[in-house]
């Protein structure tokens, strides 16, 4: 994994590796947010993940602040999505996607629907102002302001010169 210090990757995507950069990690998240798993021994069971492994990934997780750890009315641990963990739906979904595309060559191996009326639900790039985009070649990384006045100096010269002339 990436070292803990971005002086190199100014980047929130680096960052975010470091929370999530573990291929177990994001199977535990798609079962916790579209399996309905809760239960150590459910992820267990439907991974076949090493206990040792699934216990350092759920505190992991925790720690994080992606999931946290409950008491069911029964007595029973359960782990629960937070906000923080929900909002990872839509990267999972356009994870799958792009798995679909590029590596499912069956077809897809599962469909995400709404649940209300099972209609399909999939990933799209859309600008505010003019609605879905049609390449991702269109979409361009400017400075933001968690970006060090240097780079983002440089970074605007580059795209200054790129729409120059």
């Amino acid at each position: 994994m990436l070292g803990r210090t971005y002086e190199t990757q100014v980047c929130s995507i680096s960052r975010t590796l470091e929370v999530f950069g573990e291929r177990w990690t994001f199977l535990i998240l798609r079962n916790a947010l579209f399996a309905e798993s809760t239960r150590f021994s459910e992820f267990q069971k439907s991974l076949g993940i090493a206990t040792n492994v699934l216990s350092s990934r759920l505190d992991h997780l925790v720690d994080e602040g992606v999931l946290e750890r409950i008491t069911n009315d029964a007595g029973e641990g359960e782990y629960r999505l937070t906000e923080r963990g929900r909002d990872l739906a839509p990267a999972l979904i356009a994870l799958t996607e792009w798995g679909d595309r590029w590596a499912a060559p069956n077809g897809a191996p599962i469909l995400y629907r709404h649940g209300r009326d099972e209609h399909p639900v999939r990933m799209r790039l859309v600008c505010d102002v003019c609605g879905p985009l049609d390449d991702a070649i269109e979409v361009e990384a400017l400075p933001g302001p968690g970006m060090p006045e240097a780079l983002a100096a440089r970074v605007l010269e580059r795209h200054r010169l790129r729409h120059a002339g």
